[in-house]
């Protein structure tokens, strides 16, 4: 079907006004990062980012940040991987009723459930750990990983797993050799977004971590805010400092997000 000029012309319209009104906070962070601070002199102040740095300690929050991160996506993308293939490939006794159960996951906000988590926690002594601010986000991310891996592993051809069962290899070679590297867009994209979802979780590791000692980015940048409310160049910064590792991640994995993004778009 052709598409008339009119149409072409209002298409690069709607697009360029969305575009505007996503990067206009973008560009208002980036401009006050580089600004004057209070007191300064005029003109573009690149140092703004190493004072921040500096001040704000943001090395051991980046840090703690990146550990969790890892955690919660190696783990997380792992087992939904294990379950996504149980689910999308198998026919098991209670497999009807147990998904839902995993939908639970996606479905329960944190809000809901963190005191009652920190008490269990504290009880085993887990607070103040990685793994009192992991595992929980590691169960969130389960929920989600199983139905998106689910979905992805009935997309694919059937055909795929019975030829691989005819060559007398079992669920778990099927599983490594075959229908993961099939499915390379949507694992990354269940990995950046399993990702992102991590290194912004809040909630979870201001309440699970009392002492600050596995003080995260969200948390290191919150703190720093309370500190230099006035200043708007240092919290600019400051913000740039901690969105910056998953610009840069999204950035070398957007040619597969998009593609997952958009082969997901068209399945359950």
């Amino acid at each position: 079907m052709r598409v008339s000029t009119a149409e072409r012309t209002m298409n690069y319209v709607v697009l360029a006004a969305f575009a505007v009104f996503a990067l206009f906070p973008v560009l208002t962070i980036l401009r006050d990062a580089f600004s004057p601070r209070i007191g300064a002199a005029g003109g573009i102040h690149p140092e703004n980012l190493i004072d921040a740095w500096r001040i704000g300690g943001f090395g051991a929050s980046l840090g703690n940040s990146l550990v969790v991160a890892l955690i919660v996506v190696v783990v997380s993308v792992a087992l939904s991987l294990g379950t996504g293939y149980a689910f999308g490939t198998m026919r098991f006794p209670g497999s009807r009723a147990l998904f839902p159960l995993f939908l639970l996951g996606l479905m329960i906000p944190a809000e809901a459930i963190v005191i009652p988590l920190f008490y269990d926690l504290r009880t085993v002594g887990l607070t103040d750990t990685y793994a009192a601010i992991a595992l929980p986000q590691i169960a969130q991310s389960i929920a989600f990983g199983t139905f998106w891996m689910r979905a992805q592993f009935r997309a694919l051809p059937q055909s795929l797993v019975e030829a691989s069962a005819l060559d007398g290899a079992g669920p778990l070679r099927t599983l490594l050799r075959i229908l993961v590297p099939a499915s390379r867009p949507a694992i990354v994209t269940l990995v950046v977004l399993v990702g992102l979802w991590t290194w912004n979780e809040f909630l979870i590791a201001l309440v699970m971590t009392p002492s600050g000692r596995h003080r995260t980015a969200p948390l290191g940048l919150a703190n720093f805010q309370g500190q230099y409310t006035a200043d708007n160049a240092l919290l600019a910064a400051g913000a740039i400092i901690v969105a910056a590792p998953m610009l840069i991640l999204f950035l070398v994995l957007q040619r597969h997000f998009i593609r997952g993004m958009i082969d997901g778009a068209s399945k359950e």
